[in-house]
């Protein structure tokens, strides 16, 4: 499984909803909206728009963090962050994604009742250029620790998928490399190609 992670800002030439389109049509297993600097009628908007391009290819919608949107849109799974998981009540009906960045987070997700978690950053990535990445022993630890999926993000490409895959992941979140892509089609079949 391949998962798209938006941040419009990173799109060189094209639009968000090109993206997406492009996207969808490399066979894009899900999408996870993530436009934290949006207000939640400009995301509800967004959301929408997007909802509507993944639906004719029936890929899931995930929405990150705004549990109020993911609810109006009918999302199909919220991404929320390890701690809003843990002290916040979490009031919704789809699948729910907790990202995570230790073994005993991971644990405690599952334990409370995560449908899989988001694993990182496992390499080294421009989003975080002053944190050292968790490594492809962390996804083997994290795998043998728990039973739900995992979800790898961070720093990963046609080099390293496999892996990563090959380390117990249920498959990769990718955000700048699709999102920067020239070619947004041909990136995610690369990425295919390479599991």
């Amino acid at each position: 499984m391949i998962y798209l992670v938006t941040n419009r800002k990173l799109i060189n030439k094209k639009n968000i909803y090109k993206v997406i389109e492009d996207a969808a049509n490399a066979g894009i297993d899900a999408v996870i909206l993530r436009e934290k600097d949006l207000s939640c009628e400009d995301l509800y908007t967004m959301a929408i728009n997007i909802k509507d391009i993944l639906s004719k290819k029936n890929i899931p919608l995930i929405i990150n963090s705004n549990i109020e949107v993911a609810k109006k849109v009918c999302a199909d799974a919220l991404q929320i962050s390890f701690g809003d998981f843990v002290n916040k009540n979490v009031d919704f009906q789809g699948k729910v994604g907790v990202s995570i960045h230790s073994i005993e987070e991971g644990i405690m997700a599952q334990n409370l009742g995560a449908d899989y978690v988001l694993a990182g950053h496992i390499f080294n990535t421009s989003c975080k250029p002053n944190l050292e990445p968790k490594g492809i022993e962390f996804v083997h630890k994290l795998s043998k620790s728990i039973n739900i999926p995992i979800i790898c993000i961070g720093g990963i490409n046609k080099y390293n998928i496999k892996k990563v895959y090959e380390s117990g992941a249920s498959g990769v979140a990718v955000m700048s490399l699709i999102m920067e892509s020239e070619d947004v089609f041909q990136t995610i079949k690369e990425l295919k190609i390479s599991i």
